[in-house]
């Protein structure tokens, strides 16, 4: 099992607080593997196991209630009495009105409860309204880099290992795989997998060929300003014709079950959002590998795409910035202060780094701002402007 240091950290700092812990995130991300290993470091804490209940829903091993109240009778009867008993739900959206068991659980003071889910939906349901105020969600994500650089041989350079991450993508298992063919078997049946079992089951009238066929444009099309019409009218020159209602529904789908992200445009100067030509990118770069194998496509957008992931696990909310006439490809809105970041495959051409100096050195705030690129030299300082190696600042 692969060790998740920032997720561990996070659910030791809310262990045992009067919240529930929400865990959501693309399937196979790891979810059911970091509880287990949380569950084992609270064995190894002195926590007696009987005092640990952990059901998985998709699991066929065990027959558990799929109704609200079954479930909170169940779980209650198995309670140690008298002491903190740890509740881990997994997959928990697959209980009908688990909403109600949920709420019984965390009102009880012998219960620490974690619930996680692989739908957005899951914290846009009544969960949402009914616990306002008494949950605390842990977004997941794929191995960053720097998780993924431990799966690998020690022998191999921080380069191989980025070229294999910006192709495979950051799925665990996929991790551990070295065939073309294995890997793209694995990343397929996870996506026919979410398909099936989430997307076709909420979405029942849902045309599966032009929903791969969306979700394939918008793989090779990651990173590029653009609007639900725009992506409506590009498909129509190579693919069947698909309304702009429809791509909007099949994005949404895509959204809620994290295979894609959709970064707004934020205007620096105005503080205001801008409703139009927002760019997405997807829950993880291996999809790509999946739809389009290994065809090239533009290298600097699938870079793009890594870096958008990484800002959100360090700062959870990214945004792409537009200052006048131009635009920062990151912005990061976070409490201990903002951040921008441009990225660009090489500035070692004076004009290319003119060019992408200038959104940040519009920006007339003291916030950090940094210049990420792949160059290994002349990464200096520019009048307050950071330039940085990107697989070094994946590593940091």
């Amino acid at each position: 099992m692969i060790e998740r240091p920032a997720y561990m950290d996070w659910l030791e700092r809310w262990q045992d607080k009067d919240v529930i812990k929400v865990i959501t995130g693309l399937r196979r991300c790891g979810k059911s593997t970091v509880l287990k290993l949380f569950r084992e470091r609270l064995l190894t804490k002195g926590v007696d196991s009987n005092r640990i209940i952990a059901i998985n829903f998709e699991s066929m091993d065990d027959d558990y209630p799929t109704e609200a109240k079954p479930l909170y009778d169940y779980i209650v009867s198995r309670l140690t009495p008298g002491a903190m008993n740890y509740v881990f739900l997994d997959e928990i959206q697959h209980v009908r009105e688990f909403e109600r068991a949920a709420d019984g659980l965390y009102v009880r003071d012998d219960v620490d409860l974690y619930l996680t889910g692989s739908n957005a939906d899951l914290l846009s349901s009544e969960l949402a309204t009914r616990l306002t105020g008494r949950y605390v969600e842990l977004r997941m994500l794929p191995l960053s880099f720097k998780e993924y650089r431990s799966t690998r041989p020690q022998t191999e350079l921080p380069e191989q290992s980025f070229n294999r991450y910006l192709l495979y993508g950051g799925l665990p298992y996929a991790a551990t795989l070295d065939h073309d063919q294995d890997i793209a078997d694995y990343l397929g049946g996870v996506f026919n997998t979410i398909l099936v079992k989430d997307i076709a089951q909420r979405h029942p009238r849902i045309d599966t060929i032009a929903f791969d066929e969306v979700a394939s444009f918008l793989a090779d099309n990651v990173g590029n300003i653009t609007s639900v019409k725009g992506i409506a009218d590009a498909m129509k020159q190579t693919h069947r014709s698909v309304s702009p209602t429809t791509v909007g529904e099949y994005i949404a789908a895509l959204r809620e079950n994290y295979l894609l992200f959709r970064a707004d445009r934020y205007d620096i100067k105005g503080k205001n959002y801008l409703k139009t030509l927002e760019k997405y990118y997807l829950g993880d770069p291996g999809f790509r590998f999946w739809f389009l194998g290994k065809t090239g496509g533009d290298l600097g957008h699938r870079i793009e795409n890594v870096i958008y992931l990484e800002l959100l696990r360090r700062f959870r909310t990214v945004h792409i910035g537009k200052i006048g006439t131009t635009e920062v490809d990151f912005y990061t809105p976070d409490p201990q202060g903002d951040r921008y970041y441009q990225v660009s495959l090489t500035v070692m051409d004076e004009s290319t780094l003119s060019r992408e100096l200038k959104p940040l050195q519009s920006i007339d705030d003291n916030h950090p701002k940094t210049l990420l690129t792949m160059d290994h030299i002349g990464t200096d300082d520019h009048a307050g402007i950071r330039q940085a190696n990107i697989i070094d600042w994946l590593l940091e």
